[in-house]
């Protein structure tokens, strides 16, 4: 047999009796953790040794999308190279730190050499780190326009919407009404700015997780019988400034640094 890859060749193999005895639901969920390199075939206690010895090494482990995201990093990093630091500082709206770029992400200083090394006193995880590379090689700088879209709008590619919402809004909204202490954190620690907008909202706030790519948060309070409502906005600009697949991930990024702030409270 040739290498696995896809839990479905994997759930073939098992008594599909749903026992539960490896401590997982069903047979194929089973699988699915195999694959994700969660749980490993010897659990599964109606399998054959033999079988367990002769699959083990064929297995693909499926990459975590962190895991995925590391490997984009390093050619992101070889590309900087080819960037003039110099003539890009109006562009990203960044400044000249001797040889390094330094560029304002939620009020915080994330410096940039020339070999793609992000120095930040923030947590810097990956999420961030991709989208802030994409931005220096590949903004064009374009000047906000001070109108508001949804991702939706932004993207106008369903898959992309259905990623940021299960990804991010609803999350963020979840965390959002759990700690509503966030919302003064996401003002007085990341450099957010109350302001009125057209839209309907208890509260408003823009963020400037990059110079040139403004988000703006709109939260509705829950009240009596009417739960809380939360939507993202950003520039009609946006898309000119950051691919939107890094739109996404820098806005999990974002959610990411939340949850880290809301559990040290």
């Amino acid at each position: 047999m040739s290498q696995l890859d896809n839990p479905l060749e994997i759930y073939k193999l098992l008594p599909k009796s749903n026992c539960k005895e490896c401590e997982v639901a069903t047979c194929l969920a089973f699988a699915a953790a195999v694959i994700k390199g969660q749980k490993r075939l010897a659990e599964c206690p109606h399998l054959e040794s033999r079988i367990i010895e002769e699959l083990d090494g064929k297995i693909i482990k499926q990459m975590t999308p962190e895991e995925q995201l590391k490997q984009v990093l390093e050619p992101l990093k070889r590309e900087i190279v080819t960037v003039d630091f110099s003539a890009s500082v109006e562009r990203l709206g960044a400044r000249l730190s001797g040889d390094d770029l330094t560029i304002k992400c939620l009020g915080k200083d994330f410096t940039v050499s020339s070999e793609g090394t992000i120095i930040t006193e923030c947590h810097n995880n990956v999420w961030v780190m991709v989208p802030l590379l994409n931005y220096i090689i590949d903004s064009a700088g374009k000047e906000l326009s001070g109108k508001w879209v949804s991702f939706r709008e932004l993207s106008n590619e369903t898959v992309w919407d259905a990623f940021f919402e299960q990804r991010f809004e609803k999350p963020l909204k979840q965390l959002t009404d759990t700690h509503p202490d966030l919302i003064e954190d996401m003002i007085y620690i990341f450099n957010g700015k109350p302001v009125e907008t057209t839209f309907t909202s208890d509260i408003s706030l823009v963020l400037h997780p990059l110079p040139k790519l403004p988000i703006l948060i709109c939260y509705t309070k829950p009240e009596e019988d009417l739960e809380s409502k939360l939507n993202v906005f950003f520039d009609t600009t946006a898309e000119d400034n950051l691919n939107i697949d890094s739109i996404y991930r820098l806005c999990v990024g974002l959610l990411v640094m939340f949850q880290k702030i809301t559990s040290r409270h």
